[in-house]
């Protein structure tokens, strides 16, 4: 099975490697600004720098991980990411290797080409795949040890995943559960009569945490018999499936919370991003923009430009975050009991001059200067007041964990819908899970895909600013 496994995984690299390099030589006799037919010595030494790049980008991303339990859009969301990379090293490559006889083009259509061939190619090998498993191969069989809820989970996993390939032989539990539905095979302690008698490529255990004399002897009954054993962390009432294994000398240790955004290279490449990002807007657009909003604040309402208002950044310490002032003067952000009033549609503190900011997130741009000082990023958990801070960290779930990492401007809960009022609790929910999806799932691409979502909802308006 292992070497069934490694088999796949080099034909999959070596397809790709092949129409990398095909597409390459294709894109180099198309485009190439010199009259001679053959690949010269310089793009040679471009096409071996690629097909690095390629290796590292897709090992880095997983596109060359274990596929079937992963969507096909994975795969090419993916796959856009490695092409994304060949553009720059391709055009990197290009500026520093002098006199190359390749137009600007050249880069364009790479690129494109490598999309549509590569797209085709993972589509067909998947296909190829789904059918064979149709026919009863290339399956990988399952036997679970554990029927209680996160069995369960995984059972339903299999079931309306079919084109994972993998075949549930049945469970192993001391108390048969109704939703078995004919895959009762016994109790655990049948486990070696079944190994001895079955072929079964992998054993899932799935048993309580304290179960954990239970776990130690059908690890030692799978070891006996050479069969491969995983077991499943029951931690799910924790409130996250993303979890991180290491080794603290001797002894694995689990992080129930895994945010490789805290990481200290990816801070670095973050904040990198957001200090470039945030110079080159106040070059390009700020210079102007800012004096024109203010001027248009100053003549259609009394008070100050800009509004200052205490939020709570990364591991909970307080800042001061900027916005162009949207509301009228001496509005009061808490209600007659004390509570902190969110702006609703058509709230009538909101000026004339402010439901436009509001309505195109301009009322935001100075938090770029919270940007600049290092207490914003430009992408994560929207920063909210402390009056609302202190009414939700007990009253929703998970609420402080969006304070492990730095607050943003724009954020994965924004961009799906979840911006604006969030005075039902339902709705206050559904924002810090999100924001917590993102802490857990975080990428550079991941902001990238933010970044463009949220200009594409300014253009063609969101319906929750206001």
């Amino acid at each position: 099975m292992q070497l069934q496994r490694n088999s796949i995984y080099f034909i999959r690299i070596t397809s790709d490697l092949i129409i990398l390099s095909v597409v390459f030589i294709f894109c180099t006799l198309l485009f190439s600004v010199s009259d001679n037919t053959e690949i010269s010595l310089k793009e040679y030494y471009l096409l071996v720098s690629l097909i690095i790049s390629w290796l590292f980008t897709a090992n880095n991303i997983g596109l060359y991980d274990e596929f079937r339990s992963r969507n096909f859009s994975f795969e090419i969301i993916s796959l856009l990411k490695a092409v994304v990379v060949q553009a720059v090293t391709a055009i990197i490559i290009i500026f520093l290797i002098k006199n190359i006889a390749l137009s600007r083009i050249f880069v364009l259509y790479y690129s494109l080409l490598l999309i549509l061939f590569l797209s085709l190619e993972k589509y067909l090998f998947r296909q190829f795949f789904i059918y064979l498993r149709r026919k009863g191969r290339n399956l990988r069989t399952i036997l679970m040890v554990g029927a209680g809820d996160v069995g369960k989970q995984f059972y339903e996993t299999i079931k309306s995943s079919p084109h994972f390939g993998y075949r549930l032989l049945g469970f192993l539990d001391d108390d048969q559960k109704l939703f078995l539905n004919g895959k009762y095979l016994g109790k655990i302690s049948e486990l070696d009569k079944i190994l001895g008698t079955r072929e079964i490529d992998n054993v899932i255990i799935a048993l309580p945490n304290y179960a954990a004399e239970k776990i130690e002897e059908v690890v030692r009954v799978c070891e006996k018999h050479t069969t491969r054993v995983k077991i499943i962390p029951n931690y799910f009432k924790i409130g996250t499936h993303k979890y991180n294994a290491s080794m603290f000398g001797p002894f694995p240790v689990i992080s129930v919370r895994e945010d490789r955004v805290n990481d200290f290279i990816w801070r670095i490449v973050k904040r990198m991003f957001d200090f470039v990002f945030t110079l080159v807007l106040f070059v390009i657009f700020f210079v102007w923009a800012w004096p024109l909003i203010c001027l248009l604040i100053k003549i259609t309402s009394k008070g100050p430009v800009f509004f200052k208002q205490e939020r709570w950044g990364r591991n909970n310490k307080k800042f001061v975050t900027y916005k162009f002032r949207s509301m009228k003067l001496n509005s009061t952000d808490l209600d007659e009991n004390g509570k902190y009033r969110q702006a609703k549609l058509n709230d009538t503190r909101i000026t004339s001059i402010g439901r436009f900011l509001r309505k195109t997130n301009l009322d935001e741009l100075p938090q770029f200067w919270n940007v600049l000082r290092g207490e914003m990023s430009i992408v994560g958990p929207r920063p909210h007041p402390t009056p609302l801070n202190e009414e939700s960290r007990g009253s929703i779930k998970y609420y402080m964990i969006r304070h492990l990492v730095k607050p943003g401007i724009t954020g994965w809960a924004q961009v799906n819908g979840f911006r604006g009022e969030t005075s039902i609790q339902e709705k206050m929910q559904q924002r810090i899970d999100h924001d917590i999806w993102y802490i857990e799932n975080w990428s550079f691409w991941l902001d990238i895909q933010i970044i463009i979502m949220t200009v594409w909802l300014m253009l063609k308006g969101d319906p929750n600013a206001y």
